[in-house]
């Protein structure tokens, strides 16, 4: 019997999906903007994705819809994330448990020479010197011309009062749809898991994992993250993308 015959994925990814939007409401215009990237970048109907903390699966399973042809390689330390992650994906897809908090998570890669490395608001939570590290370790995992694609919290540091008030704006709207019911919090979405049968199990694991982290989150500026790239060696670095106090920034190997 699968060990995933009890647990709705597809629910669970649809709750994930709500959840998640309600911090992000431009979350699909992220992920356009790295797969644009990736069809801009190589011309292999099938390329190989890597999909960096890629949690449940977001940005795999929109890869794949994209380039049917395509396998992903989704890396993740979450137990709770990369359940919901196997039990949704198919044999396009290999999951790998590997923590990026440490160099070792590139010996758990099934293979090198990938033609992207893609990830979205997912590393703001290393510190800026264990980031600048994994930059270097990620160029070393794409192919020569191969992209990194990375959207995450970048506010435009000549901006300072208008971030401010985008911020403001994004609490206030967030808010409104936690009243009115239509998304959870991220602590209520937590909440829920904890009293599922299959997933709360693993939770006890998660808080293990995660003992002491997210206490605080990196928030360099583009520009940092643009400078770190170059310094870790990548041919062209830059921005592809923008919106409010995020950004995309892209490194070609």
């Amino acid at each position: 019997m699968s060990p995933y015959t009890e647990l709705d994925a597809a629910a669970w990814q649809e709750s994930w999906d709500r959840q998640q939007e309600a911090y992000l409401p431009d979350r699909e215009e992220r992920f356009t903007a790295l797969l644009d990237t990736v069809a801009a970048t190589t011309d292999s109907p099938a390329p190989a994705v890597l999909d960096l903390a890629g949690g449940t699966g977001s940005i795999s399973l929109r890869t794949l819809r994209r380039f049917p042809h395509a396998n992903t390689t989704l890396v993740d330390v979450d137990p709770v994330l990369l359940t919901i992650a196997r039990a949704t994906l198919d044999e396009r897809t290999t999951v790998v448990t590997a923590d990026l908090r440490t160099p070792q998570w590139v010996e758990a890669l099934p293979r090198d020479g990938y033609d992207a490395v893609l990830t979205a608001t997912a590393l703001h939570w290393l510190a800026p010197d264990r980031l600048s590290a994994l930059y270097a370790e990620i160029r070393e995992a794409l192919r020569p011309g191969g992209v990194f694609v990375n959207v995450d919290h970048m506010p435009d540091e000549g901006l300072p009062g208008l971030s401010e008030k985008f911020g403001l704006r994004e609490r206030t709207r967030r808010e409104a749809r936690y009243a009115a019911g239509a998304a959870l919090s991220w602590q209520a979405w937590w909440e829920h898991v904890d009293r599922d049968e299959t997933l709360g199990p693993l939770m006890a694991e998660r808080r293990q994992v995660f003992s002491g982290e997210h206490s605080s989150e990196t928030d360099k500026p583009a520009s940092w993250h643009i400078d770190t790239l170059r310094a870790a060696g990548y041919a062209e670095a830059g921005l592809i993308w923008r919106g409010a106090r995020d950004a995309a920034v892209v490194g070609v190997r």
